[in-house]
């Protein structure tokens, strides 16, 4: 004996959700109401978010964060290089670099390089001889090289995991093909590993961004700096560092676009099935007949 029974969804309702949606936005708005009955006068926020001084600020935040990740990006290829190498000199140097400026902080190697004239009080340039370390290590080189050399030891890492993301196939088909080790690397490894290396890369330089604010620390004038000495004579201190976190959060806000995008055109190779030769295909069909690879 056989019946049709109908089977009736009953709808489950989550009222632990509508709890907590209801908890956070009381949250948010006892601190937006907090905010807006403190002591904080913030049509000098506004006033000063395009006066001259934040603006060159601004301007010194994004050069010294640009060339500091380019800095970093030539340092972090060289070293991931070097740490693959068989050679162990080479590779040894290359995990003591990585281990001592991942290691310490980079507040305080910004202070070391600021203050390296304590150390070598003259230092010797080609072309220039013996120059006094005070008049070469000046605020915008001790940021430069604090900054950027940090950067180099992390990206060292993010490249040898691009690295190391591409089959070995590619590699020693590449080398019974007759290419040497450095045409293999650059013309068919680092090809394949940017899929691998560019999202983290975008990344780095938008924390680059925000870490540039600790060259305040050696007088480079960044946008807090450049705050400071604003806030130092008017004394409105809160509404000034009000005014360099919107700032910040529009740099970063522009670049994480950029970052996307590179995410997105990136990832396009990343299918197994998009037809078209490889990247090792290509390099071949790049030799000319009778050309030494």
């Amino acid at each position: 004996m056989s019946s049709n029974t109908d089977i009736v969804a009953i709808p489950v309702r989550h009222y632990g959700r509508w709890v907590g949606a209801v908890v956070v936005l009381g949250l948010l708005g006892s601190l937006l109401y907090a905010f807006s009955q403190g002591n904080i006068d913030w049509a000098v926020t506004w006033e000063y978010f395009d006066a001259p001084t934040i603006v060159q600020g601004m301007w010194n935040t994004l050069l010294i964060s640009v060339l500091a990740q380019a800095l970093g990006i030539v340092l972090g290829v060289v070293a991931a290089v070097m740490r693959k190498s068989a050679n162990p000199v080479t590779s040894g140097v290359a995990w003591l670099y990585i281990w001592f400026f991942r290691g310490t902080p980079v507040l305080l190697q910004l202070l070391l390089w600021y203050n390296l004239s304590l150390v070598f009080p003259t230092i010797w340039i080609p072309f220039a001889g013996s120059v006094a370390t005070n008049t070469v290590m000046t605020p915008f080189l001790a940021a430069l090289l604090g900054l950027g050399i940090n950067e180099g030891a992390y990206m060292a890492e993010i490249v040898r995991a691009g690295i190391n993301s591409v089959d070995e196939g590619q590699t020693e088909a590449a080398q019974a093909l007759g290419l040497s080790p450095a045409r293999t690397m650059r013309r068919v490894v680092l090809p394949q590993a940017m899929r691998v290396i560019i999202p983290p890369t975008g990344n780095e330089f938008i924390n680059m961004l925000k870490t540039s604010s600790l060259a305040y620390a050696v007088q480079f004038g960044e946008l807090l700096y450049s705050a400071t000495s604003i806030y130092s004579a008017n004394l409105a201190v809160v509404e000034l560092l009000f005014t360099v976190s919107l700032w910040y959060l529009v740099l970063t806000s522009v670049f994480s676009v950029f970052q996307a995008f590179l995410e997105r055109r990136f990832a396009r190779g990343s299918s197994r099935n998009l037809p078209g030769p490889t990247v090792l295909g290509r390099v071949l069909s790049n030799l000319r007949p009778g050309r030494k690879p």
